[in-house]
């Protein structure tokens, strides 16, 4: 949002959300309707998302960590791989091999801090090349303390009659089924202290009606979070989840919402706007670092206001 003075006059609210602002003084938030095909690129996004490329400052809260990110090349997961490096950690970020461009900005961006970065490119759709990503990052980081689950594929579909059963699927297997992969193929190299994170959404407490197959695999994220906090506690692994409500990410502009309400994307929260991803990046800070060491089977959420 602008942060200059507004005038006290009530904003045009389009009429398919009409009441949806409890806020008058707070105006629309400024985004292009511009789409993108999927998976779309942080690099051609207007405005572009505050990742925390200039924004976020490190204290050193995670020195010594090794961690993978999937989906590390924009949105969230790029935001958390910015602030594991200014953290002091080594990472290895996961994308579609479609987003090179915005990859390549993030690996430098980790280099820039000293910290070493590794860029692993596949389709988490494939069962092999998802446990291959795992096995190259713990190979090539020297080992493994941070896990972030983080890839995610969310395609709007208000019908459920004329929803494809290929996109079905190709959300199902990129949100539950790579996590699941992942986190099994991870396990044997994981020793106690170790910190599993997994993207949920506010989607997986109050599913939207264009979301319903997305939020259905959320609240399996969440579910997947918490009930493998209880199998790992006895290893002294933590497993916990975040919750986002809405942000501003490449996920948007490439199917994830209608176009025609991506100018007032966020705008219903109670706090009027989405979030910027370098926002939601703390608390995978915390999660990833000794800090969260009593930390378990929980959910985090940042929504806004929306609460979950």
């Amino acid at each position: 949002m602008s942060s200059k003075s507004k005038e006290k006059t009530d904003p045009v609210i389009p009429p398919h959300r009409s009441g949806a602002l409890e806020h008058p003084d707070l105006p629309l938030n400024p985004y292009s309707d511009k789409e993108q095909p999927w998976p779309g690129l942080a690099e051609k996004m207007k405005p572009q998302p505050d990742h925390g490329e200039k924004s976020y400052k490190g204290s050193g809260r995670l020195t010594g960590k090794r961690a993978l990110i999937t989906g590390g090349d924009s949105g969230i997961g790029r935001a958390a791989a910015i602030a594991f490096a200014r953290e002091g950690a080594d990472v290895a970020i996961n994308y579609h091999p479609h987003e090179e461009e915005d990859a390549q900005s993030v690996i430098g961006l980790i280099e820039a801090e000293g910290r070493k970065a590794m860029a692993l490119p596949a389709d988490l759709r494939d069962e092999q090349a998802a446990r291959k990503v795992v096995d190259d990052a713990i190979k090539g980081l020297g080992g493994l303390e941070v896990l972030v689950l983080n890839a995610g594929r969310q395609q709007v579909c208000d019908k459920i009659e004329e929803l494809d059963p290929a996109e079905f699927d190709a959300t199902f297997k990129t949100n539950v089924y790579a996590p699941f992969w992942m986190v099994q193929q991870a396990i044997p190299s994981l020793k106690k202290g170790a910190s599993i994170i997994l993207t949920s959404s506010i989607q997986a407490f109050s599913p939207s009606s264009h979301l319903l197959h997305y939020a259905m695999t959320k609240a399996a994220d969440r579910a997947f979070a918490q009930g493998l906090a209880k199998q790992l506690a006895s290893r002294g692994i933590r497993a916990n989840a975040v919750a986002p409500g809405p942000f501003w990410t490449a996920l948007q502009v490439s199917g994830g919402q209608f176009r025609e309400d991506l100018p007032e994307f966020g705008a219903d929260s109670p706090l009027g706007r989405a979030g910027q991803p370098v926002e939601i990046a703390p608390i995978y800070v915390l999660l990833a670092s000794d800090e969260a060491s009593y930390i378990t089977g929980e959910v985090y959420a940042a929504t806004g206001g929306s609460g979950t």
